[in-house]
This record gives C-alpha cells, structure tokens and sequence, in this order.
C-alpha cells in the first residue's frame, strides 16, 4: 500500500503505537518479536517493518545493529521514549533508559528477554480486516477449491497467556534506601504483575547459561537484602519496602522469583539438569522454610514457616514456548515435579495446610466421640426396654433348682446346709441330726435309750 508524505511507507497509527508500546517495555526488538509480541495475526512482520521506519523517519526510532540471526534491531530516541510513555500512560521517569548502543553487540541476552516476555504473555491472534481487490479476476481462479474442515475437525487450543504488554517492565533496578548498608541493588531482568491473573507480583531472570552457575545464584543474596529491607508506611507503621512498589503477594513469604533457562545449542540436557541442581543447591536457604515440629504428634508431623523465604521457580523457554505459562512447566525448588504455576506458587506445608490438618483431626475426634457417646445411648436404651430373659439350655440339660429350693433335714426338717464336722455327710440330715446320730451312745443312753430330738 502507498504511503503518504507523512508516512512514506504507509503504517498505519495503530501499528506505530503498537511498536511505541513494545519498545518502551522491551527497549529494543526485532521486527518479527514485535510482530509476534503485539499482532500475531498479522501474515508477516511487514507492517511492523513500515512502522519502525516511518518513526524512524520522524527521529522516534533508530536501529544500530543485527541481532545474532542478522534481523535488524530496534529501538528508541528519548524523543521516542517520551512517546511511549504517552502510549503507556507511564511517567516518564519509569520508562527507563533508551538502550543506546546494546544493539551493536548483537543484544544476545535482550533477545532472549524478549522472546521470555513473548512466550508468557502469548498474545491471542486477533483477526485482521481484509484488503479489498481494486481489480477482480475476469475469470474463475482454476487453483483447486480449499476443503472445509468438517465439524468434528476442531483445531488443537492455543496455550494461553498472563497479563499484556503493559504488565511487563524490564531491566528494572530494585534498589532498597538504607541509612545501615550502601551496598547495590539488584537489577531483575522483567517484572510481570497481572493481578487479573490472581497471581502476585513475577520477578523474571533469564539465563543464558553463558556464565557460571555461581553467578546467577549470587543474585538472590541481593534479592533477600531487597525484601528484608523495611520502611515507614504514611500510616507509621513500618513495612516492606518492595511494597512501596508492588501489590501485597497475598502469601507467605516473599515475592516468587521465576528463572527461565535458555540453553539453546551451548549446552545439552545433562548439562542443563546439572545447571539447575546446582543453583537450587547454592539457594537452599533462599527458597527452603524454617520447620517446626507439632508436639502433639511428633517430630514427622507439623509446618515449614515462609515468612522470610523466597520461592523460585525454574523452566525453560522451549517450555514455556510449547506448552505456555500456565501448563506444567515449573519446576518449584523444594517441591520435585512440574506443575502449573498456581500449583508451584502454594505452599502444601505451611502453617496454614498444618492448622488445617489439626482441625481436621479435631473433626474427626469429635466425630469418632460423638459416635460413641450414641453407642452407648442406644446400648442402655436397648436394655431398658428388653425384659430379663432365662438363658437356654442345651437339650437334654437339667433345668436349674430355683434358689429357694434347699432340700429339708429329714429328721427336724430344718434346711440342710453346711457341713458336719463330728459326722460325715449324708445328703438326708442337718450337721446337727448328723452329730447325734453318728455321735457314739453314753453310758445312760445305752440303758435308757436316746431322748427324742428337741425334747
């Protein structure tokens, strides 16, 4: 299409704020980034070529290099900057920098920044409105028709993103003012915040794995110094000092801190694993919590305390390309699988999981008493209303004497209990009958006889 005296190379507003926008958050970029970072349902990157080069034209962009692929890279004046702050509806003061001269390196670790920011955010292809022909075809096209995809046919989902390219800034430097310490900040390579998302504020670092694994596990000892600082809030009371900032994370601990790894063709898979275990190992204090064993059930049972930890998380760019942000391609240090982000965010043993367990268990002992308690109303209700019953016998058994029914002497008829002692015992007399009848007859009684008993 034909430009205009104006815009010789034709781009149209939209685009041109679209390129503004992205280049004051990436501070510079390739064509085909900005492409695929703002309108990914354009056919090419041209439009975007035409833009870059008619603000260019009015001393907004400028290229001064190639990234390593040979695309030429992108971005802007400070009269440019200040143009994208009106974009953005930021002030000026937190644009940033203009990136001068980082282009003529190549800006190997910017692009790879940028293609983080792209894969995360993901923007959906809108579609475009068609050109309409000037001139129509007098003939019919004789190219063969193009087959409808039937209903059943339904194409694979696009992964979706986070946030847009207004929730990114990038290259930011977190520098926490203390009278104590004068040492320097650190400068965290993207912030994401989306809290559409309901997710907390992302702190983003991109690893070419160029430099040892030491150096990038050193950031975090600057990390914690930035959390841990604290301020006055206008209420005076003191807090965090990132929240002057940031929105509360809405969790334990401190804001997370996400690593995407970009080994590309410099290192292979072992290699990267290696990487990796080797920063979680060094940051082992940074990321792990403080445990605290529950007394009442033992040292295996109780919480791990996040107040003064940071959580970090690990994935690569072909990860996060392929299945997006929110697919399992996280990996949380201390947690040992992939998982979605909102899954590698939560904390599963903390003291609010461990107050939820007690109480579960509370339930399930009030529960088990309550339970028992109605037992044993059941069980005395049952037996106040159920009569005493004899027990049965076995056939042929004897049925059992009452209790009254004791056997009479049959000499004085008095019960016949206990034992004699002066007489054996003949299951027909009382110990008394027994003791005169088996006592041995005196003198008198053999010549005059016995006296009658009781007389």
């Amino acid at each position: 299409m034909g430009g205009s005296k104006a815009y010789p190379y034709g781009s149209t507003n939209v685009v041109r704020a679209q390129v503004l926008a992205a280049l004051g958050v990436l501070k510079l970029a390739t064509a085909g980034q900005l492409h695929r970072l703002m309108a990914p349902g354009h056919k090419d990157n041209k439009a975007f070529r035409n833009a870059a080069l008619d603000l260019a034209r009015h001393g907004l962009t400028v290229s001064e290099g190639s990234s390593r692929d040979g695309h030429k890279i992108w971005s802007l004046t400070p009269l440019g900057l200040d143009a994208a702050a009106e974009v953005l509806g930021r002030p000026v003061g937190e644009m940033g920098g203009t990136a001068r001269g980082a282009a003529r390196s190549g800006a190997p670790h910017a692009m790879a920044v940028n293609e983080t920011v792209i894969a995360m955010t993901r923007t959906p292809a809108a579609t475009t409105r068609p050109v309409p022909r000037q001139h129509q075809p007098e003939e019919p096209s004789t190219a063969p028709a193009t087959v409808a995809p039937t209903p059943d046919a339904q194409p694979d989902p696009v992964p979706s993103g986070l946030g847009w390219i207004g929730s990114w800034t990038t290259e930011v430097p977190l520098n926490a003012s203390s009278s104590k310490t004068n040492r320097a900040g650190v400068r965290v390579d993207a912030v994401l915040q989306a809290p559409e998302a309901e997710l907390p504020v992302l702190f983003v670092e991109v690893d070419n794995c160029t430099e040892p694994a030491d150096f990038l596990a050193a950031k975090f000892e600057k990390y914690v110094r930035y959390f841990r600082a604290r301020m006055k809030s206008s209420l005076g009371t003191e807090m965090p000092a990132w929240r002057a900032h940031y929105r509360p994370s809405g969790r334990d601990g401190h804001p997370p801190v996400l690593i995407a790894f970009n080994p590309g063709t410099r290192i292979g898979p072992q290699a990267l694993k290696n990487r990796m275990n080797t920063v979680m190992h060094l940051t082992r204090t940074v990321w792990s919590g403080a445990w605290h064993t529950d007394p009442n059930y033992g040292a295996q049972e109780g919480y791990y305390d996040y107040h003064d930890a940071i959580p970090i998380l690990f994935t690569t760019l072909d990860r996060l390309r392929d299945g997006g942000p929110r697919g399992l391609v996280w990996w949380r240090c201390g947690h040992g699988r992939w998982e979605t982000l909102t899954d590698a965010l939560a904390n599963p043993n903390d003291h609010a999981a461990w107050s939820a367990r007690t109480e579960e268990r509370r339930a399930l002992r009030r529960q088990a008493e309550q339970e028992r308690q109605r037992e044993q109303e059941q069980a005395a209700a049952s037996a106040q209303r159920s009569p005493r019953r004899t027990p049965e016998l076995w056939p042929g058994e004897p049925a059992p004497l009452p209790a009254s029914a004791v056997p009479a002497c049959e000499r004085c008829g008095e019960p016949l209990t206990g034992r004699g002692e002066d007489a054996p015992e003949d299951g027909r007399h009382c110990p008394s009958c027994r003791s005169d009848i088996y006592q041995y007859p005196t003198l008198r009684q053999a010549l005059l006889g016995r006296r009658p008993h009781g007389t």
